[in-house]
């Protein structure tokens, strides 16, 4: 079952994706929580369709158009997108709205320790993971058409208030260790440095698509969560996920011997993401990291609140990874203590 209406999809494809030939088969894409991405499989041409998914939704998430424009604007930069195709505004073809994307040919590395690779080539991954990541920090705003792709005015400020209230709109009972990380971090933001660039919003390796048989990245995948704000959040982001239990769960590195697989120590990451952007890094990254637990946590309740109310792209999933929002926001806990 595709869950997409072919009748009505097929036709407007063929009409709007210039040599677009049919006849279509679907299959669904198993990872993923938020909006519900598709292999669409012609005899010459595969794509990619990310939808919203049904059902009632918080204001402002699931934002496939925002989606689709900002891989649209990245087009020719030097932060790898898969090619926009079109974006569907009307909700009555399928019964949300979507967009539609080339299909790139790559691997996705779940698991961060990739425990099957050399020494050599989990460096060189993790560089290639520092070298994107800088790239996306480093587009040109305006002449990107960019400019206007997130409100002004202090970053961390915003995003907290914003995830907060998400959070409160989505709680299914009470979380303690929220109720104190949301405090703390009220208290201890940071005074706005003026800062302000493309940041990706869920920077990690599972959102990245390697080429075939090298480090190289072919695409960014996953814009959901992109906006104009400060590039801490992406580094944070991915030392976030580093302090995650190793396993198909946790998908981190938390007490691994990271120099014995060739993988870089946090300071080290860093250390070289900075030295790329030929920036002093902050004397304390306590807050940034404590900040991006917090958030993961709030959207990690909304997928479970999803999953309660019948919308998750996968509801199993989605309950299972909802009893993780406490655990998450005792490691943000620790991580404003350790600031």
């Amino acid at each position: 079952m595709s869950a997409l209406d072919l009748s009505r999809l097929t036709p407007w494809l063929a009409e709007t994706i210039p040599g677009f030939s049919g006849p279509v088969e679907v299959q669904k894409f198993a990872g993923g929580q938020s909006n519900p991405t598709f292999r669409l499989s012609t005899p010459s041409v595969d794509y990619v369709l990310r939808r919203k998914p049904p059902g009632t939704l918080l204001k402002s998430a699931h934002a496939v158009d925002r989606e689709f424009r900002v891989q649209q604007a990245l087009a020719g930069t030097d932060v790898p997108v898969a090619r926009m195709r079109a974006l569907c505004e009307d909700d009555s073809l399928i019964g949300a709205m979507f967009y539609v994307m080339d299909h790139v040919p790559g691997r996705v590395i779940l698991d961060p320790s990739m425990p099957n690779a050399t020494p050599e080539a989990r460096a060189a991954h993790i560089a290639e993971m520092s070298r994107i990541l800088a790239a996306i920090h480093d587009v040109d705003l305006a002449a990107t058409g960019l400019a206007d792709y997130g409100p002004p005015g202090d970053y961390y400020a915003r995003q907290l208030a914003r995830w907060t209230k998400q959070y409160r709109a989505s709680e299914t009972g009470a979380v303690p260790e929220m109720d104190r990380l949301i405090v703390w971090l009220e208290r201890h933001l940071p005074e706005d440095d003026g800062q302000r660039c493309l940041v990706h919003g869920d920077y990690r390796i599972d959102n990245l698509l390697f080429a075939p048989d090298s480090p190289e990245i072919r695409a960014v995948l996953d814009w959901e969560l992109s906006t104009l704000g400060h590039p801490y959040a992406d580094l944070a982001g991915v030392i976030m996920q580093w302090q995650l239990p190793p396993g198909d769960e946790g998908r981190g590195l938390a007490g691994l011997d990271r120099a014995a697989l060739g993988l870089p120590s946090d300071a080290e990451f860093i250390a070289d993401y900075f030295d790329r952007r030929g920036l002093t890094p902050p004397t304390s990254f306590g807050f940034y990291l404590a900040f991006a637990f917090f958030r993961m946590a709030a959207i990690l309740q909304g997928v479970k609140k999803r999953a309660l109310d019948g919308n998750a792209s996968n509801p199993e999933k989605g309950l299972r990874l909802g009893t993780f929002v406490p655990r998450f926001a005792e490691l943000g806990l620790e991580a404003a203590d350790a600031r």
